[in-house]
């Protein structure tokens, strides 16, 4: 007689294990880093003696060149106590101007470990950057289909900034906090997301705006709350919580107010980076971009230019594209928008500053043609590579930083 044989159950779980979500996200990861890591050991063969390193550095050397070195300095050395002052009288670029949540990381890690820096900002960066990856799926799925999802992480996986997810700044792990907090948003666990914003607004700034997500979040719910209700303790969880956002998005200028005894040395420290385009000015919300258009394209075309955008993202998230993504995402975009319109001068920066706006590629990853995605992903391929051309390889006096 004949007898089925029974598969062993470690065989079964490892087929279920091997087919799972998390597995073909993180296998997802790892091509993207691998395709990335050869673009990177190209421009590193061809890279010329520079402020950071010498001729045809080694991959971990290159890999912490920019701000990395000011996260390396932040994690040995602190911040200075005396503000460097030019000739001019006004403040210059210094170690304040970057918080302190990944920089103390590393350098705990690597005082562990025995790791040298080099070594452990790369490696910490790749392990945020998957725990991103992770999250946004999930964050798609609250939405959008399986296959949908699945392609919108390939699409930020592979996007043109995606190698900050394999360097030595803060945006890997800025981008896995931003997650987590976007997720706890979304699924009203506003108790957890204090100390999620607390250890996000040290790592990049970003306290304000999500509190202006918050407040967006809690508008909403209140407006709808006849046919959604929202419970006395959800509402002061909620309010309490956008208050805290505020207070930290606020309190690292009050760190550096105290340390150095100059009220505006954080604000100041920023505005130097801009100095060399505009010269030194005064922070004034919202002229930052309508300053940076004139500079760029001359007066008036870069102020219409600017206007013109922000029209054209006004339309864009109006489309019903955007609509198919969770509302409080939607919340997030709208609010990451306003703070960079508020704060921030147009320029090749740019390019990074607007990885927190990842909801978005939801909406790109909506069409179902296979010609379309596969385009698509050439054309994000394409700009990652011109992405680091442009931004990450040094070409002497460079004006292009990452």
């Amino acid at each position: 007689m004949i007898t089925e044989e029974r598969v062993p159950r470690s065989v079964t779980r490892l087929g279920r294990w091997w087919s799972s979500w998390w597995m073909t996200v993180l296998l997802i990861y790892v091509a993207a880093r691998a395709v990335t890591t050869i673009m990177l050991l190209v421009l590193a063969s061809v890279q010329g003696k520079n402020p950071w390193t010498g001729a045809q550095p080694s991959y971990f050397d290159y890999a912490s060149i920019w701000d990395g070195t000011w996260y390396k300095i932040i994690a040995y050395w602190g911040y200075p106590s005396q503000l460097p002052l030019g000739t001019s009288g006004h403040v210059e670029q210094n170690a304040w101007a970057f918080l302190p949540g990944y920089p103390f990381l590393i350098r705990g890690l690597t005082t562990v470990t025995g790791v040298p820096w080099e070594y452990m900002s790369v490696f910490a960066s790749v392990i945020f950057g998957a725990g991103a990856a992770l999250v946004f799926y999930r964050l798609m799925r609250l939405t959008l289909p399986q296959g949908t999802s699945m392609f919108a992480v390939l699409l930020f996986c592979i996007a043109p900034v995606s190698p900050m997810f394999q360097v030595a700044y803060a945006e890997s792990m800025y981008m896995f906090l931003l997650m987590l907090a976007l997720y706890l948003l979304v699924r009203r666990k506003y108790a957890w997301l204090f100390p999620i914003v607390l250890v996000m607004s040290f790592t990049r700034p970003s306290g304000l705006a999500f509190a202006l997500a918050l407040g967006f979040h809690i508008v909403h719910r209140w407006w709808i709350r006849e046919r959604e209700p929202f419970p006395l303790r959800e509402r002061v969880l909620a309010v309490a919580v956008t208050a805290f956002s505020i207070i930290v998005g606020l309190v690292w200028t009050l760190i550096a107010w105290g340390a150095t005894g100059y009220a505006q040395a954080y604000t100041e420290t920023e505005l130097a980076w801009r100095a060399a385009y505009i010269g030194y000015s005064h922070l004034i919300p919202f002229a930052s971009w309508i300053q940076g258009g004139n500079w760029w394209l001359g007066v008036p075309a870069g102020a219409v230019v600017v206007v013109l955008l922000v029209i054209a993202f006004g339309l864009f998230m109006a489309t019903r594209g955007v609509k198919r993504i969770s509302l409080d995402l939607r919340f997030w975009v709208i609010a990451y928008v306003l703070y960079l319109l508020a704060v921030f001068f147009p320029q090749s920066s740019v390019f990074r500053l607007l990885m927190p706006l990842f909801p978005l590629l939801g909406v790109v990853a909506l069409p179902k043609s296979r010609v379309y995605r596969v385009v698509i992903v050439i054309v994000f391929l394409a700009a990652q590579w011109g992405w680091l051309l442009i931004c990450w390889g040094v070409d002497g006096a460079d004006w292009t930083p990452p």
